[in-house]
């Protein structure tokens, strides 16, 4: 599969690449269309953390796209859900741990009401999560914080926030 964006990391030296990291996540809608963003907020050896990311998270062994990102909605927002359309891939790196990421975006329909189970880690950095409209998603994402790791979330999700958008006209017509 080839990507269709690829960015490298601008904010943090280059030192190599020693692992790749596979990737699955989520433009998640609720039931008007809106769109489920994670309000990360924290300071880490990535600095300080002040911006929106879309759900998801890496791939567990053996574990296709499909069960991973339904595990990921349901860990982190605490809803089974359905596939609706693959977006696409994206490829990036994370320098500052010599990490190139196959980043794998969804476009996902949230169903039933489950429990959130959050990592220790994600229950200290996810300060809130808020559904808003897509083109509301597309602003915070134009507005929010540009550098160090935002920048690098910034610059890999906006454009498929602008697919997502894409999509939705086409699913509503």
């Amino acid at each position: 599969m080839e990507p269709l964006f690829k960015y490298k990391d601008d904010q943090y030296m280059f030192k190599g690449v020693n692992h790749t990291r596979e990737v699955v996540r989520a433009i998640l809608l609720d039931e008007h269309n809106s769109v489920c963003l994670e309000y990360l907020l924290d300071d880490d050896g990535f600095g300080p953390r002040d911006y929106y990311e879309t759900p998801g998270g890496g791939l567990k062994s053996g574990e296709s796209h499909e069960q991973a990102i339904k595990r990921e909605i349901e860990e982190e927002v605490g809803y089974k859900c359905e596939v609706i359309s693959f977006l696409g891939q994206v490829d990036d790196y994370y320098n500052l741990i010599n990490r190139k990421n196959h980043n794998y975006y969804y476009l996902v329909r949230r169903k039933e009401k489950v429990s959130q189970h959050l990592e220790d880690d994600e229950k200290i950095r996810i300060s809130k999560i808020i559904w808003v409209s897509i083109d509301e998603a597309i602003h915070l994402y134009e507005t929010m914080q540009n550098v160090l790791v935002g920048r690098l979330v910034k610059q890999r999700e906006l454009p498929i926030l602008k697919l997502a958008k894409n999509a939705l006209q086409t699913l509503n017509k």
